[in-house]
């Protein structure tokens, strides 16, 4: 790439500077506006708009991101790239996890949680002493981040697959401590790249709310997906069909099986787990059935609940064989969902019990939203090519 002549008249620059109300942010602004425009460059191999045969990518216009500095706040415009994403290398990525975590301290301390407490917490977030207009001033509009991306847009995006599963931890409610749970909706778009789609707090696990749920989806612009995946649960499952017509189903074969072995003795169940893993690593549906009905017939005298259970949900645990261009292996459960809610359960445990459900959502969507762009800059989880022929076949 040809060396770019570099025009700028500093004189002019500071001077420009100095007549805003805040000359030394508006030059970190400006520094920080090319050091993207140098680095997305680089990263492209070609300047903005050029013709360049060994270009590695092209650019998709801009998305604004606020960044908070200690000079002030300033509202970038970050250059997106079509493949691979990009997101600036000066950006901290646990900023915003970091000030809602100090808005939970702010928070607990409004809602009378002892000063012994508050300061075990604040510790434990490395802050040894803090003013609550300090507090309020580095969570100031987080909150508007927040529900901004619970409540972006989903049109112009397909998301052929979906997770849903729920979060659970103790928040204080009308001067009682109860386990409340937050639905997370995680999706793979039309490229393979995962994201999170929906952070929902509910009262209550019924096909009601899920149904709620869904509908809010839908009304963002999401497409009737082709595949969803959960475990059993009866609300979710009726909500799902009701609201997600000509949709597939698969019941996760990791909750399945701890469904059939609670009906089996301690002793035992390590062996029969092992049987019961070959259905559903068998390489093709015919020959799952196959295992299924010789583990049937084997044991349906010995553990009658447990092949019971096999058999009533045998056909959605098998639904996965449908797609059969997918990784089985990350579609047949809901094991990564989970993990990514182990994560999240494992960077909040600090925190104890929330004072309230505002603050338990705004911290969990502050870290997902950190995980929604470090996935828009990875790997895919599904590949292009599979999710292609996923959307060919099955449309």
């Amino acid at each position: 790439m040809a060396q770019k002549k570099n025009s700028t008249n500093l004189e002019e620059l500071l001077l420009q500077c100095v007549g805003q109300a805040d000359p030394m942010l508006s030059m970190l602004e400006w520094l920080c506006a090319h050091l993207m425009e140098a680095e997305v460059e680089q990263q492209l191999g070609a300047e903005k708009s050029e013709r360049n045969d060994g270009r590695s990518g092209y650019r998709s216009g801009y998305r604004p991101r606020r960044l908070d500095t200690r000079m002030g706040t300033m509202y970038l415009m970050v250059p997106k790239v079509r493949q691979g994403g990009y997101i600036p290398f000066f950006v901290t990525e646990r900023k915003r996890s970091e000030a809602a975590l100090i808005q939970v301290v702010q928070e607990a301390f409004v809602q009378g949680v002892s000063t012994r407490k508050m300061e075990k917490l604040a510790k434990s977030l490395g802050i040894d002493s803090i003013s609550r207009s300090q507090v309020s001033e580095m969570t100031k509009g987080l909150h508007e981040q927040v529900e901004e991306f619970r409540n972006r847009p989903l049109s112009g995006n397909i998301y052929p697959v979906l997770w849903v599963d729920a979060l659970y931890e103790k928040v204080r409610a009308n001067g009682r401590i109860v386990s409340m749970a937050v639905l997370v909706v995680c999706g793979v778009n039309e490229t393979g790249r995962r994201d999170i789609l929906a952070i929902e707090p509910m009262a209550e696990e019924s096909e009601d709310s899920y149904k709620t749920l869904f509908q809010s989806l839908q009304d963002r612009g999401l497409a009737t997906p082709k595949l969803v995946i959960s475990d059993a649960h009866a609300g979710l499952t009726a909500a799902i069909r009701k609201s997600f017509p000509g949709s597939s189903w698969q019941r996760c074969k990791v909750h399945f099986m701890r469904n059939i072995l609670a009906h089996v003795p301690q002793k035992d169940k390590q062996s029969f787990a092992n049987v019961l893993k070959e259905i559903w690593l068998a390489p093709t549906v015919e020959l799952a059935n196959k295992r299924a009905k010789e583990v049937i017939e084997t044991y349906e005298k010995r553990f009658p609940k447990a092949i019971s259970c096999l058999e009533i949900g045998l056909e959605d645990s098998l639904s996965f064989y449908a797609f059969p261009a997918l990784d089985a292996r990350k579609i047949s459960s809901s094991n990564m969902i989970e993990r990514l809610n182990r994560e999240i359960r494992r960077r909040i445990s600090v925190v104890g019990i929330f004072p309230n459900e505002d603050s338990y959502v705004r911290l969990v969507t502050t870290y997902l939203m950190e995980y929604a762009e470090d996935w828009s800059v990875s790997r895919a989880y599904l590949s292009l090519e599979s999710i292609e022929i996923t959307l060919q076949n099955v449309a």
